[in-house]
């Protein structure tokens, strides 16, 4: 497979993941805190209920997940992602906060996860991808399932790369190319998929580009 090409199946997607990550994973935290914008602030609006269930889709390190764990005690987290790799650093990184009993984790792919087979669950009350729709080569199906294992009034939250539509061209390329390298692929055609799926699911659809067009941020709500 070469350089900045997605995978085609999930076994092959693993097995990039890890080559990809299997080094970088050490400081990736400290690496992407800088340029991955709107993670927090998509955390801290997550409006969980007191006692509800939260997802991460890709949940890699678990950084994001010890985050909102910290910020919703009273709330229980799941996260899963495909790479054995990140998923050695999430563990180490949740024995080290001491949340190893609030957050489970499991090893499943985004395009056919399902909640009951990873975690004995059915449904859940908020579901958040951040910055993993550009890195999921089946990244529709994800969206897809993620509605379908809401509960009624539950949320699904998306923070990720836009299309830097107010910023210069030259930036949107060299960017792009840098994130390419890394198999992160922005996704131009989100907006129209996310307006589907709300429709096909009875969501309330709330798009935002922000820092002129470097970040899309999306909340569907399921009635």
């Amino acid at each position: 497979m070469s350089s900045g090409a997605e995978a085609e199946n999930p076994s092959d997607q693993k097995r990039l993941m890890d080559a990809t990550y299997g080094l970088h994973r050490h400081f990736y935290d400290l690496t992407r805190k800088f340029y991955l914008l709107g993670r927090d602030t998509m955390i801290r609006e997550l409006d969980v209920p007191k006692g509800g269930s939260v997802l991460e889709v890709g949940c890699g390190t678990a950084r994001n997940l010890i985050v909102a764990a910290k910020h919703w005690p009273d709330a229980r987290f799941y996260g899963f992602d495909i790479s054995d790799a990140m998923l050695t650093q999430a563990r180490s990184s949740l024995t080290r906060t001491g949340l190893s009993d609030k957050i489970t984790l499991a090893q499943g792919d985004a395009g056919s996860f399902d909640l009951s087979s990873l975690f004995g669950i059915d449904k859940v009350d908020r579901i958040f991808m951040s910055y993993t729709i550009s890195m999921i080569p089946p990244w529709q199906e994800a969206i897809e399932r993620a509605a379908e294992q809401l509960k009624p009034g539950g949320s699904l939250n998306i923070v990720d790369f836009g299309q830097y539509e107010r910023l210069p061209a030259l930036a949107k390329k060299l960017h792009f190319k840098s994130l390419n390298d890394f198999h992160v692929y922005p996704r131009r055609e989100l907006p129209a998929v996310l307006k589907r799926v709300a429709e096909a699911h009875d969501m309330a659809l709330d798009f935002r580009s922000l820092w002129r067009g470097y970040t899309w941020r999306a909340t569907l709500i399921k009635g």
